[in-house]
């Protein structure tokens, strides 16, 4: 049956407004006043709702209800779960839950019964045309990394950290993330480290435009090629190229996926009461990444893996460390942020003085010192005066 322009409106507002008095928000009364009826008329309409579904808004000449109609009490069952025990999930998250109390309707139902409700939000009008850029055809050709400032943390509020996240371009596949108090050198290259370790050198890295990714002269203009920074320099040891994104919308399966955790980290944090960065990342690093990749991954376009063993006389603590040079002083010592490192005897040398070393920081923060590929000098600095590390884009490439 086809009805006005008029009449779907009209009976649009009203579905909203019974929605939200059959969830609790609003009395039964007060829809009434919203509508601009009688109490004893919203009542009818609520009695015709439950009878005969959507249909029974429009139009009371109805001989049987519809096949399709869903029961009020379904409605507020679902409603009545969301408000009390899964607010804040996003709808494909509450959706995924609602088996478990023997509901079974689709997404785009719960979404609309929920947006209508008032209980989530409907999307904005999506900008300009965009062209979507293809996948790439095997696992390992290019790697996504980037972080997302975010209160992830439920129980410190106000409190937000940087979730960095190492995803496949070709099947979405989550290879590590963890929380950091903010995203730098370091926390990349642990990232990137792990992965190679365990997986294999990929080809290439698509990143934003972080000082501690490129070096860019001017806001908006292209990054300069040939200063690498660190963690440029650590993967084009490796032979990865680094690719830059020049638009959030140029990172458009990075920002997809930030959304979704937005919508689901937060929610299972506090479900399993974690209250501390450290307990979140064994939670997310542990068990939560193989969730993750078993909701979210896809298929790649073609099978195979586009990783390549790492060879065995490649040190990926060194390559993976903030690297400077340094000139060896007559007594055998080396000025490092404030500190001053001691060269023992080696036999490669009778003396390191005015000898040219690498000077390599770590991941764990300790210190060790290089003489073209032997390891000269391992210290572990435990200063009075914090060790502080001048901005990655300052740094001269090695």
């Amino acid at each position: 049956m086809q009805y006005s322009t008029a009449a779907m409106v009209k009976a649009m507002k009203i579905q909203e407004v019974i929605l939200k008095a059959a969830s609790g928000q609003i009395l039964w009364i007060e829809a009434a006043d919203i509508i601009g009826v009688s109490y004893r008329t919203i009542k009818r309409w609520k009695a015709r709702y439950n009878q005969y579904g959507y249909d029974g808004i429009f139009d009371r000449r109805m001989q049987k209800p519809s096949p399709k109609k869903t029961p009020l009490e379904e409605v507020e069952t679902i409603l009545s779960l969301y408000s009390k025990q899964y607010m804040g999930f996003n709808v494909a998250h509450f959706h995924e839950k609602l088996p478990i109390y023997g509901i079974k309707r689709g997404y785009t139902f719960v979404k609309t019964l929920l947006q209508t409700a008032g209980f989530v939000k409907r999307a904005q009008k999506r900008g300009k045309h965009r062209r979507k850029r293809p996948r790439k055809p095997l696992a390992g050709m290019m790697l996504h990394l980037d972080g997302s400032p975010h209160e992830w943390i439920p129980d410190l509020p106000g409190q937000v950290f940087d979730l960095l996240v190492l995803m496949d371009d070709a099947n979405s596949r989550v290879y590590d993330m963890m929380l950091v108090k903010e995203e730098d050198t370091l926390s990349c290259m642990e990232l990137l480290k792990n992965c190679v370790k365990k997986h294999g050198i990929f080809c290439s890295l698509y990143s934003d435009r972080a000082s501690h990714f490129f070096l860019t002269p001017k806001a908006g203009e292209p990054v300069k090629q040939n200063h690498l920074t660190q963690v440029g320099r650590a993967l084009n040891e490796l032979g990865v190229t680094m690719i830059p994104s020049y638009s959030p919308q140029a990172r458009g399966r990075s920002e997809r996926e930030f959304r979704t955790l937005q919508g689901r980290i937060p929610n299972e944090l506090k479900s399993h009461g974690i209250k501390t960065m450290e307990e979140a990342n064994r939670f997310l690093r542990g068990s939560y990444i193989k969730e993750l990749n078993k909701r979210f991954m896809v298929l790649p376009e073609q099978s195979g893996s586009a990783f390549i063993p790492v060879a065995k006389h490649i040190n990926l603590d060194l390559i993976f460390s903030v690297k400077e040079h340094r000139t060896v002083n007559p007594d055998n010592t080396i000025s490092f942020d404030r500190h001053v490192l001691q060269i023992d005897k080696s036999p490669l040398r009778t003396s390191f003085a005015k000898c040219q070393v690498n000077v390599h920081l770590h991941i764990d923060n300790t210190v060790s010192v290089t003489f073209g590929p032997h390891i000269i000098g391992r210290y572990d600095l435990t200063p009075k005066v914090p060790l502080k590390l001048s901005l990655p884009s300052q740094r001269k490439a090695a």
